[in-house]
């Protein structure tokens, strides 16, 4: 079983432009290639979670989504980042589905589909809701702090300023298996 990295995508990856319709709109945060790059070096599978509810809320079309996450995908190539799979929730908030965080579905099918330990792995993310998402599916958790979605103190395991932060708290904490 390999341990994986979960990643919310909007505010943690790349910039939180609100819906993200045109996909010009991709821009990576500061710092956020060379991290991740440590991170894939350390053996780590990344993988994205995304709640997309703009499609949901008719804010995005589904095409616009898509092109959105292609062009994600190509940022994420031509910086040499590695990205194993990602899982997007187009639901609205009032949808009762699963894959939203804070639920699992996304992070379970990953497992299952990657080979992955959820109690190796970690999710991280700048909302509550990526915390109790990784909570709930038994991963450990850090919250890149923000002022704009605070969360509960004491909810995440760890927090972090940025992406640039985690490699040296994964580093401190984690048990490498043999």
């Amino acid at each position: 079983m390999k341990r994986a990295l979960f990643l919310d995508r909007d505010g943690t990856i790349i910039e939180d432009r609100g819906y993200i319709r045109d996909p010009a709109d991709v821009v990576l945060l500061p710092g956020a290639a060379e991290a991740l790059r440590a991170l894939e070096a350390a053996g780590w599978t990344l993988i994205v979670i995304s709640n997309q509810s703009g499609v949901g809320r008719g804010f995005v079309a589904p095409a616009e989504m898509d092109a959105v996450q292609v062009r994600f995908a190509e940022v994420m190539r031509a910086a040499g980042v590695r990205i194993t799979a990602s899982y997007l929730c187009p639901h609205h908030p009032d949808e009762d589905c699963g894959c939203r965080k804070p639920g699992v579905l996304h992070l379970e099918e990953a497992a299952r589909e990657h080979g992955i330990d959820l109690r190796e792995s970690w999710m991280v993310g700048d909302r509550e809701s990526d915390i109790l998402c990784g909570k709930n599916a038994g991963c450990r958790t850090i919250w890149l702090r923000n002022s704009v979605f605070p969360v509960n103190a004491g909810l995440p395991d760890y927090e972090a300023d940025g992406l640039t932060s985690i490699p040296a708290i994964l580093s401190r904490n984690v048990t490498i298996p043999e």
